[in-house]
């Protein structure tokens, strides 16, 4: 009889300590989720800054360039539609982020949604830079045809220390979204391997 209030007061703690388990679970999901949320939130964040200011750059790269540093409408024309494929492809990563069931979803389905962002993020500098470099080579020549002497033409000094200033935002900004989405991705890992 000993023995079997025992077993009993073993599978009560047993059950106990299940029913805790299983609710330390559910909070970890939670805290997880909310976590994961915030970063996605951040991410998201910058992308609308990014895409907002790739758009601006259409009526602000006309008048810097054309009405005040007179270069030519050719110029002008390609700089906005490279600053709204920028912005087109920013737009078209954030999709990815922008599930309105991204963290209610399985969370092998959010990270297969933030791998593919994040790689997404990491390939376009394959084009992000080539894409520049052309630019910048392109602004250098507007500023040669103005003055056949380039290096002592302010332009050519305004965009060397504007193409330096850019290029560490830039950088920045791609390296703290890649850590963003590592993080994320991370977090369900840990999570998912304790199931």
């Amino acid at each position: 009889m000993n023995n079997d209030f025992d077993l009993e007061n073993m599978r009560q703690q047993m059950t106990t300590l299940k029913n805790k388990l299983n609710q330390q679970e559910i909070v970890n999901d939670r805290l997880i989720r909310h976590s994961m949320k915030n970063t996605a939130s951040n991410i998201n964040r910058t992308y609308f800054w990014l895409i907002f200011l790739s758009v601006l750059m259409v009526p602000y790269g006309y008048w810097a360039f054309v009405v005040l540093s007179h270069f030519s409408i050719a110029f002008w024309i390609g700089t906005s539609l490279f600053m709204l494929v920028c912005g087109g492809a920013t737009f078209y990563n954030k999709r990815n982020l922008s599930d309105t069931k991204l963290m209610t979803n399985s969370l092998v389905d959010v990270c297969r949604h933030m791998a593919r962002a994040k790689k997404f993020d990491a390939d376009w500098l394959f084009f992000g830079i080539p894409g520049i470099i052309l630019w910048l080579a392109w602004f250098f020549y507007e500023v040669y045809k103005q003055n056949n002497d380039l290096i002592s033409h302010p332009m050519f000094w305004a965009g060397c220390v504007g193409g330096t200033i850019g290029a560490i935002i830039g950088f920045s900004i791609h390296f703290k979204t890649q850590r963003q989405y590592q993080e994320i991705i991370d977090q369900i890992e840990d999570l998912t391997a304790n199931e």
